[in-house]
């Protein structure tokens, strides 16, 4: 149960934060700003699901994904340890295995690709490509602190705040924006995707040169 009766707590004034098993760190750890950036991307879908028509199926998909992001969020935030006192929320196999089976059921009846495509076209979809893009930034901000803190659990006897990160969270990330473009299409349906064009549509393209010399010359 979580009861939040006071928001604000000045313990953070001093450019520290608790993590999940209240070890404290600077708030510029890597494990800080990869559940940061996994916090946006679940803003922005909230954003996507208040202020556009998405279809009713996909709603229900992408409020699924708003609780796991949380779940993803504190998977961030506990380190990982050899026992802990209760058990904490870690990112499954399954939850990603979901994403993919998500990704095969939208894809499934849209029209192939043979072209990049432009973020755009209606609110939702366009929503939803800054979401996808929030959730690679998350990914490479989860990626980034398992380089800096690994994914092996801190031994027995470890202070707090010590011990790796878990690698499915970032390739729950991953699969969650491939979703997203996915969804982004289908929140398009209505009007067709939005197609990039090389060059931007002008009738004759650029001329490319490179330098030799002092002097540039046409290829």
């Amino acid at each position: 149960m979580v009861n939040l009766t006071r928001i604000y707590t000045r313990t953070g004034d001093d450019g520290t934060t608790a993590l999940g098993d209240l070890g404290r760190t600077g708030k510029n750890d890597p494990r800080l700003v990869a559940y940061a950036d996994t916090d946006e991307t679940n803003a922005v879908i909230g954003v996507a699901l208040a202020g556009a028509s998405l279809p009713v199926d996909v709603q229900r998909t992408l409020t699924r994904v708003q609780n796991d992001l949380f779940d993803v969020g504190a998977d961030l935030a506990m380190p990982l340890r050899a026992s802990y006192d209760w058990e904490p929320l870690r990112v499954q196999a399954p939850w990603i295995e979901e994403l993919e089976a998500d990704c095969d059921h939208y894809n499934e009846p849209l029209e192939p690709l043979r072209s990049f495509i432009l973020p755009g076209g209606t609110p939702g979809s366009a929503h939803l490509h800054v979401a996808r893009t929030v959730a690679r930034r998350a990914e490479r901000s989860a990626w980034a602190a398992l380089d800096v803190h690994g994914d092996a659990p801190a031994p027995e006897g470890a202070e707090k705040g010590i011990g790796g990160v878990n690698p499915l969270a970032p390739k729950y990330l991953n699969r969650l924006s491939d979703l997203l473009f996915i969804l982004a299409r289908v929140a398009n349906r209505s009007q067709g995707d939005v197609l990039w064009r090389p060059g931007g549509g002008r009738v004759e393209a650029p001329e490319r040169r490179r330098r030799r010399g002092p002097q540039a010359t046409r290829d």
